[in-house]
């Protein structure tokens, strides 16, 4: 076998390895962004705990025949560069898609576990508070019934006590 096969069997390896610890998969349209923006975003997504690669479609598709997801033959096609995301699943949109308001790129399409998800929800996605804002948000919201009730039953004892104060002070 040539070197050459050798050398793409590998790199189909490798984006398989990735996608199977991938929470989430980003893959945008990559023409026309500068090196300095590039290299920007690349540390950004390092940072947010994301690889980011250009792949060529065919390794792309070779290493996603395994996930069973029909509706990506179609839409692997031009420049394709990916971004895996690790530790959440909302990482590596959300710094793409600041680089895409910046920059010239593009989402074409991501995949979550084996969900396909459209350009329009990934922008969705990347507006999306992050995990430890929500979990607050969710927090108050459930604090809020027992906040209400604590002060209804205090209201009777703060009004006695109040009356109370009153008496005590005109005497």
């Amino acid at each position: 076998m040539s070197k050459n096969f050798e050398l793409k069997k590998e790199q189909v390896k490798n984006i398989m390895a990735k996608i199977e610890k991938a929470a989430s998969i980003v893959f945008v349209d990559f023409r026309g962004i500068s090196v300095a923006d590039d290299t920007k975003m690349r540390t950004a997504l390092r940072e947010a705990g994301c690889d980011y690669q250009v792949c060529k479609n065919r390794l792309m598709k070779l290493a996603l025949e395994g996930k069973k997801i029909d509706c990506l033959n179609d839409k692997l096609e031009g420049t394709l560069a990916v971004a895996f995301s690790y530790n959440s699943e909302i990482d590596a949109a959300k710094v793409l898609k600041k680089y895409a308001d910046e920059s010239k790129i593009a989402f074409k399409f991501g995949l979550i576990g084996t969900n396909f998800v459209d350009t329009a929800e990934l922008k969705a996605l990347a507006e999306l508070p992050s995990k430890d804002v929500l979990v607050a948000q969710l927090l108050s919201i459930l604090n809020a019934p027992a906040t209400g009730l604590v002060n209804v039953l205090s209201g009777p004892i703060r009004s006695l006590a109040i009356a109370l104060n009153a008496i005590a002070n005109k005497n």
